[in-house]
């Protein structure tokens, strides 16, 4: 309702509300805006950041306390071209007996240290089996043996009987021609009848027809006994040596010692039994001892029979030579025999232990690193180098040459001066840096 020109608003308590409309560029608009850009942009800008921080720092870094840490300078020495060994005294030589049959232990007659000589019993065993084996088979050879010689025998009474008949047929052949020589002139006289003449005269005949067929017949007969007589007789001897053998078997069942010497190992009990290839004891000749050693693999290459070492014995440096390299490996060593260039030292014991070095080249000047346990972890191919500050110690390849129990010889890598750490690297094998603390 409007009075006089004037608006009135209704009764009732009526409002009339309008919506004040704000254009585009409204300044309070603007302003707003540009507070919700800024403050997404910083944001953006923040993440964009620890993105490019964490992206740009890969190395991976690992904290430690000074104290945990072994430090080691490089520097120009001289690099002693050795290597350490720990040897044990060895017999040169040690003989095994094993049961050859095997059998019960009746008598144990010699102890572990005894001194015996070449063929002195050692152990009495039994076997009833063997021994009723070793009787049949007797029986079989003897059988075989004399059925050789029958056959042997056989062969000479035949060669005997054709020279006894070729003898015989000779014998007619002469007597009939005599004979028949003899009765010429009674014939022609009447003296002697005709047909007596000619039984003589037939015989005379009948003899000298048998005559080649028996000189052929004892040809051949002489032809198979050369033949066989040679197989008879190597037979015959084979038999004879099986026999022997057999009959060995049985001495077997004492054990004897093979050579002079000390008897190292003997573990019998009266009454026990023992098969066939079973250990029983050990012999060692009186031909002296020697040193075996075990040295790590990394030096297979370098380690050659006749290179000299210096060992310590009771006190006494002594000089040894290789005198053979095993290549087999075993658990990262090799086994090395050691010689005494002269005689062997007195009062050695079998499994004595003794330090010493060997030698494998001529000392040359180099770069050296003290060792140290680092080298399990990373064999020598990185090492971590202290900085400037001492505050952290980065990863660094280097590579090494000749080592021995005290110097590692650095071919490049690292310069004199430089300053690695030494201790173990166990848990660092992926580590690039570390940042030491106090």
């Amino acid at each position: 309702m409007s009075v006089a020109g004037l608006k009135v608003a209704p009764r009732g308590g009526e409002r009339m509300d309008r919506k004040i409309q704000r254009q585009p560029w409204s300044p309070a608009r603007w302003s707003l805006g540009v507070r919700v850009g800024a403050a997404a942009g910083g944001a953006v800008v923040a993440v964009l950041l620890a993105v490019a921080i964490i992206a740009g720092s890969s190395a991976r870094t690992l904290r430690l306390p000074a104290q945990q840490l072994t430090i080691a300078a490089v520097e120009r020495g001289i690099v002693h071209d050795f290597i350490s060994l720990r040897a044990k005294v060895l017999p040169r030589e040690t003989i095994y007996i094993d049961a050859i049959d095997g059998g019960r232990v009746d008598r144990v007659l010699v102890q572990a240290g005894d001194l015996v000589e070449a063929g002195q019993p050692l152990i009495e065993l039994s076997n009833t089996n063997m021994q009723l084996q070793v009787i049949q088979q007797e029986s079989q050879l003897n059988q075989a043996i004399s059925q050789l010689q029958q056959n042997e025998i056989a062969l000479e009474q035949n060669k005997l009987a054709d020279d006894r008949a070729l003898a015989e047929i000779d014998y007619n052949i002469a007597r009939l021609t005599r004979s028949a020589e003899r009765r010429k002139p009674l014939v022609s006289k009447g003296f002697s009848s005709l047909e007596e003449t000619d039984q003589i005269q037939d015989e005379l005949a009948y003899n000298r027809r048998l005559r080649p067929i028996q000189v052929e017949s004892s040809g051949l007969q002489a032809a198979l006994r050369e033949r066989l007589l040679p197989e008879i007789h190597d037979q015959l001897k084979r038999l004879r040596g099986n026999l022997e053998i057999v009959s060995h078997k049985l001495d077997a069942l004492v054990i004897r010692a093979p050579v002079a010497g000390r008897v190292t190992d003997i573990d019998l009990k009266v009454g026990e039994n023992r098969n066939a290839g079973q250990r029983l004891a050990e012999v060692t000749p009186n031909n002296g001892v020697k040193l075996s050693a075990d040295v790590d693999e990394f030096y297979l290459a370098r380690v050659k029979p006749g290179q000299v070492a210096q060992v310590d014995l009771n006190g006494t440096s002594v000089t040894v030579k290789t005198a053979r390299v095993y290549p087999q490996v075993k658990d990262g060593r090799f086994a090395v025999d050691l010689d005494f260039t002269d005689a062997d030292p007195a009062g050695l014991v079998s499994g004595q232990t003794t330090q010493g070095r060997l030698q494998l080249g001529d000392d040359v000047e180099a770069l050296i690193l003290k060792v140290g346990p680092f080298l399990e972890q990373s064999g020598g191919d990185w090492v971590f180098v202290l900085g400037p500050d001492d505050q952290s110690a980065t990863r660094r390849r280097i590579k090494v040459g000749r080592r021995n129990f005290e110097q590692l010889e650095v071919l490049s890598g690292l310069a004199s001066g430089d300053r690695v750490v030494t201790s173990d690297y166990t848990g660092l094998e992926r580590i690039d840096r570390i940042a030491i603390t106090k």
